[in-house]
């Protein structure tokens, strides 16, 4: 049964038709009415319910996995556009090697010219997860780096981050930051 209701709705029910009936009209009709409005009633509050949850979850969920994508997109070219829009100011930044780096650490890296030896790389997010808690989204996904060097050799690091993100102003950018690099043994496990 989808509702029991409390007795108090069904006054008569273990009288047979008929017999010491309180009301005349209270009946098999009457609690038909009672039913019906209980239905709706619950019906009407769970699509209430679920429209307010389902869409902001769904928006916050695509808007942060598209600055993601976005921003791996450009971090291999040091943009420092991208790097500008996805970290907060405030951003606590913990590399893979423990280091705790500032959003001004990471500017800075970037004006400082990359050696010929370092190579061209690009990155991409895998296996994305991603929690919404309103106005905070945790995402953790599998990070892939490709570099390649002049040579022609092609190096892969793979490391497993965890950002949080904060909506403000109307924009989503990562507050905390924490990079793990995989290590042989856990790319064998994946």
């Amino acid at each position: 049964m989808f509702f029991k209701a409390p007795e108090s709705f069904y006054p008569n029910r273990n009288n047979p038709s008929g017999e010491n009936q309180q009301e005349p009209g209270s009946g098999r009709g009457e609690r038909m009415k009672v039913r019906r409005v209980v239905m709706a009633m619950a019906v009407f509050c769970s699509l209430a319910g679920a429209g307010t949850g389902a869409e902001t979850k769904g928006t916050a969920t695509a808007e942060v996995t598209a600055l993601l994508r976005e921003f791996m997109a450009g971090a291999g070219s040091g943009d420092r556009a991208i790097f500008e829009k996805f970290f907060a100011d405030d951003v606590i930044y913990t590399r893979a090697t423990g280091v705790v780096i500032t959003k001004a650490d990471i500017m800075e890296s970037l004006g400082k010219p990359a050696a010929a030896s370092e190579g061209k790389s690009s990155y991409s997010a895998e296996d994305i997860t991603v929690h919404e808690y309103g106005e905070t989204v945790i995402v953790a996904f599998r990070l892939e780096g490709r570099t390649e060097q002049s040579d022609g050799k092609v190096e892969q690091a793979h490391y497993r981050n965890t950002g949080t993100f904060l909506r403000r102003n109307g924009r989503w950018q990562a507050v905390a930051w924490q990079a793990t690099k995989i290590s042989d043994t856990g790319k064998m496990q994946q």
